[in-house]
């Protein structure tokens, strides 16, 4: 793998850019000089897909990396069938989306606007099916970052799912992953992994 010189960041479903997580990775960015990436994910899933690969259309086949969070996870995952020389990381990862969102279809406040609001209608959560990234492959691009505290999603299936590479199994934290900070180097450290 080439040298890292673009990152894109996805945040998670009633996140946005300005979740800690986010943050961090872009002052870490800032600090490595990469052109840097966090947009502002629409509720719907393909119009959210389909706005990052207009973003992305222009970046390089190597020397990518994008990150994820809870659902943006699944979405990292997805990015990164479609761009095959590129690193992922995953935060959290969301597995089954489609199931676990079906539950919040309706009116959905931001977290880190709670004045502001969504509709997540129906069919999005079919527009997560079509989304699912599939057979996952080529282990060394891939880590995931894990709590066994996750109180949304379930450790085991996130393990069993995106386990495929290198895994920061947690034994506590949550799924917001309050101590990133902690564990923040040893994942950026994948990310500017060459071999």
């Amino acid at each position: 793998m080439s040298t890292l010189t673009h990152l894109l960041y996805l945040h998670g479903f009633r996140s946005s850019p300005q979740s800690a997580k986010a943050q961090r990775m872009r002052a870490w960015a800032q600090t490595q000089n990469l052109h840097w990436s966090c947009p502002a994910l629409p509720p719907s899933p393909a119009q959210a897909m389909a706005e990052v690969m207009a973003l992305v259309g222009d970046w390089p086949d190597t020397g990518c990396a994008v990150v994820g969070s809870s659902l943006g996870g699944f979405y990292a995952a997805w990015v990164g069938q479609q761009r095959p020389n590129w690193r992922v990381g995953l935060l959290n990862p969301a597995v089954s989306p489609a199931r676990d969102l079906a539950a919040y279809i309706g009116e959905n406040r931001q977290w880190h606007a709670p004045e502001s609001s969504f509709f997540f209608r129906p069919e999005y959560v079919t527009e997560l099916q079509r989304l699912h990234a599939g057979r996952l492959s080529d282990a060394p691009r891939w880590m995931a970052l894990i709590a066994k505290g996750d109180e949304v999603l379930d450790w085991r299936d996130m393990l069993a799912r995106y386990g495929l590479g290198r895994v920061l199994l947690l034994g506590g934290s949550d799924h917001a992953l309050s101590d990133f900070a902690r564990w923040q180097p040893e994942f950026t450290r994948h990310l500017l992994s060459t071999s």
